[in-house]
């Protein structure tokens, strides 16, 4: 796979992709990701990729011409599953939309910034508008990180055991069930016996109805759903 993100702060994505998973999913070559600064697109040489609305109001817009040509020259090295902005109004990020873009050889992510982009981006190139919740950030790059890591440890080889991402939250509309660790027993806080039990149809089925228990508890609308 391949992700290729826009943004007019590239450094900001510097430190997520150098660590712990993504790094050696990356290490290992199983996904590329390549972050573009828009500023290199820009309109002229002072680097400028953004500008003052039509019609007033507080705030800059990125421009679509940088845009434009950004994403045309990406375009013409390679075919892109889908393009992706990220935005507040767009479509909620959830397990689902990232077992389905995990899926895709080639993903290419616009960072919003400032005020938003040009409505013309929106309307002639873009494919996928997404947002990682109903809340306004300074910028698109943590959503981009966001999605890139939800994506990217669903890739076969990433995670050193496959079946860990099967059994994460979200997987099958529950929350995932609780989890302890040595010791059995702390301060005089206990580990579960079924735990302990060894036997595995029992544990299984003890872990699926902690599942749904806390789901009703936390978060019911996913039963509804």
């Amino acid at each position: 796979m391949r992700i290729d993100i826009i943004t007019c702060l590239p450094k900001l994505l510097d430190s997520f992709f150098a660590h712990s998973i993504l790094k050696r999913a990356i290490d290992k070559h199983l996904v590329e990701v390549i972050v573009h600064d828009l500023r290199d697109y820009s309109i002229n040489k002072h680097r400028q990729v953004d500008d003052y609305a039509f019609g007033g109001g507080a705030g800059m817009v990125l421009m679509v011409e940088p845009i434009h040509k950004c994403i045309t020259a990406l375009k013409s090295e390679r075919t892109y599953d889908t393009i992706i902005y990220t935005t507040p109004d767009g479509e909620l990020f959830d397990q689902k939309k990232a077992n389905r873009l995990s899926l895709m050889q080639n993903i290419m992510i616009l960072c919003g910034h400032y005020k938003g982009v040009d409505e013309r981006v929106r309307e002639h190139l873009i494919t996928d508008e997404i947002s990682i919740g109903n809340y306004v950030l300074s910028g698109g790059e943590l959503a981009a990180a966001v999605i890139s890591d939800a994506v990217i440890r669903l890739i076969p080889g990433v995670l050193s055991d496959e079946s860990s991402a099967l059994s994460d939250s979200f997987q099958d509309d529950l929350l995932a069930p609780p989890v302890y660790t040595r010791p059995a027993e702390y301060n005089g806080w206990k580990v579960p016996q079924i735990l302990l039990s060894g036997n595995t149809k029992e544990i299984e089925q003890w872990q699926l109805q902690q599942s749904i228990e806390r789901t009703k508890m936390r978060r019911p609308g996913l039963l509804k759903d």
